[in-house]
Parts: C-alpha cells; structure tokens; sequence
C-alpha cells in the first residue's frame, strides 16, 4: 500500500445525531461531512464513516473495524472519560496487553459497532 492510501470503515447507524453525539462525546469532531443519510467523524488521524440504517439492532450487530494507533494507552485514557460501563451497549473494555503482540481494548457504541483499538508491543 502507498503512503497515502488508507482504509476508512462504513458502519452502520440508527441515527446519525445519535452517532455523532457518541463519537463527540470520545472526543471526535462530529458532522465533519454530512449528505443525507451518510456522515462522517474523525479524530486525529482515524476517520469514520456512518450510513443510516434504521433496522439495525445493536445487540446482532456484526459491524466491526481495528484502528491501529501509537499510543493505545493515551485513547484508552482520553475514551475513559466518557464513563462507557464495561459491560452492555454501549461499553469500553479495559486496555490489556494480548498474547498475539498488541496492547488494545475496545469499545461497542451505541449502535452494536465493535471498534478494537491497538497499538503493537
């Protein structure tokens, strides 16, 4: 892959307001872009891209992405203070280091959306 190509998800959503208050509330810019039914946050350098889908039952959701980052820790630290509980929907694991070489965690948004957050050791 060039430097310049990167990979961006397309996840579901009930409600894009809904959405783009959670993903404020992780401390992403909401509503950076927004068209009809179809919006998009970002953080830094990970973008996220959100369709309207109103069928969509959080606790089936199969919907997933991995964000690799440098410095899990410091998300992990900056996501806690949105008080996520660490079971249900939504929820925010807790940072641990896993045995195939990466320290991550992850969060399920409001929506069922699994977002597993690293970096590698």
């Amino acid at each position: 892959m060039q430097q310049n190509e990167i990979v961006i998800p397309i996840l579901p959503s009930r409600s894009l307001s809904g959405t783009l208050a959670f993903y404020r509330g992780l401390g992403f810019e909401g509503e950076i872009h927004r068209h009809g039914d179809y919006a998009i946050v970002r953080r830094g350098a990970v973008e996220l891209h959100f369709f309207v889908h109103p069928e969509l039952v959080p606790t089936e959701s199969s919907a997933m992405c991995y964000i690799r980052v440098s410095d899990a820790e410091g998300m992990h630290r900056a996501f806690a203070a949105a008080e996520l509980p660490r079971i249900g929907i939504p929820r925010m694991d807790l940072l641990e280091d896993k045995p195939w070489g990466m320290r991550e965690f992850a969060i399920v948004d409001s929506d069922g959306n699994l977002l597993r957050i690293g970096q590698t050791l």
